[in-house]
C-alpha cells in the first residue's frame, strides 16, 4: 500500500482535551515517525507536531478524529514527495 509523509499541527486550547488526544494518537502509533509537544504557559496552550508515514486514508482518519475533539485545532500538511 502506498504511503505519504504528513505533518499534523495541533493546538490544544484546554488541558482537559489532552487525555482524549493522547488516546487517539496512541491508536495510530505504528504510523507516527515523531512527535514534539511544546507547552506555552504564557498563553495556556500546547502546540504539538506529529509526523506520519501512512496511507492517505489513515492520515485523514487521524486528522478527522483529532479535529472533532473540543478545544483542539489541527491542520494537516502533506509532503509532495511521491508515494511509495
Amino acid at each position: 500500500m502506498e504511503t505519504r509523509i504528513a505533518l499534523i499541527g495541533i493546538i490544544v486550547e484546554n488541558g482537559d482535551a489532552v487525555p482524549k488526544l493522547n488516546a487517539i494518537l496512541h491508536e495510530y502509533r505504528q504510523y507516527i515517525i515523531g512527535r514534539m509537544g511544546i507547552p506555552y504557559m504564557k498563553r495556556h496552550i500546547s502546540v504539538i507536531s506529529v509526523v506520519m508515514d501512512a496511507p492517505n486514508d489513515v492520515i485523514s482518519s487521524l486528522s478527522g478524529k483529532l479535529g472533532m475533539i473540543p478545544h483542539v485545532n489541527i491542520k494537516t500538511l502533506y509532503s509532495k514527495v511521491p508515494p511509495q
